[in-house]
């Protein structure tokens, strides 16, 4: 009902209904004060291609000497070192250097080198390196390394060294016989050295004379053992 007002309004009261029922009017939720004395987390810093380099990094230089070549390589990485003094604490590899006499093999290791720093700076996983470069084959034949693992070509050798390199610093895990094969191995090496004691004094070979390349890990170290050409290096065998 509408009333008209024309006098000024010195006083107002509120009418109730004759029900007792009340509404509470809900209020919202205070946010909780934040606590001062907590500490935030520290940043995890993982390796990404924007991340800067450091004025000093650690690295580590690896000798290759070939028969392919008359002068000695050097490869040498540096690794970045996240997260120090943390749980977080790793170490990643930032760069790699090449550096050999040899003129011949310029272009590819200025361009292998850049390529690989490239892999090495965008993080994640750079593992799948090693089996890229151990892949490649020369056309004009491999050598053999001393102890007898066969290396089909100078860039494979660098794939050895990477691994060796990441398996350094914990990137990757070491592959090889488990405890068991391994005892496996030593007694039926043993066998075989006792039925065949006669040995070139001046082999360089570690392994017994007359022993094959094993197809799998490239080592001249397959012989037949209980009818099965066995690997003494690696445990492969062709019988499982």
């Amino acid at each position: 009902m509408t009333h008209r007002i024309d006098g000024r309004i010195v006083e107002y009261a509120v009418t109730q209904d004759d029900t007792d029922d009340t509404v509470e009017l809900a209020s919202a939720p205070a946010e909780p004060a934040p606590n001062k004395d907590s500490k935030d987390e520290p940043k995890v810093i993982r390796m990404h291609e924007k991340l800067e380099r450091p004025e000093m990094l650690i690295g580590s230089t690896y000798k290759v000497k070939t028969p392919m070549s008359d002068h000695a390589m050097y490869v040498t990485i540096n690794d970045i070192i996240l997260n120090e003094g943390t749980e977080h604490e790793k170490r990643r590899p930032f760069e790699i250097f090449i550096n050999s006499k040899n003129l011949d093999h310029y272009q590819w290791i200025v361009a292998l080198t850049r390529i690989m720093s490239a892999v090495f700076r965008k993080g994640g996983d750079v593992a799948f390196l090693v089996e890229e470069l151990k892949a490649v084959f020369d056309p004009r034949g491999g050598y053999f390394q001393p102890g007898g693992t066969f290396v089909p070509s100078i860039i494979a050798e660098l794939g050895h060294i990477v691994e060796k390199h990441l398996t350094r610093i914990g990137m990757l895990t070491p592959v090889g016989p488990s405890e068991e094969q391994q005892k496996f191995i030593d007694e039926k090496r043993a066998e075989f050295e006792a039925r065949n004691s006669q040995r070139d004094a001046f082999a360089e070979n570690s392994y017994p004379n007359g022993a094959q390349l094993c197809g799998k890990c490239s080592a001249v170290a397959a012989v037949m053992l209980d009818g099965c050409l066995t690997c003494l290096d690696c445990g492969y065998s062709k019988c499982g």
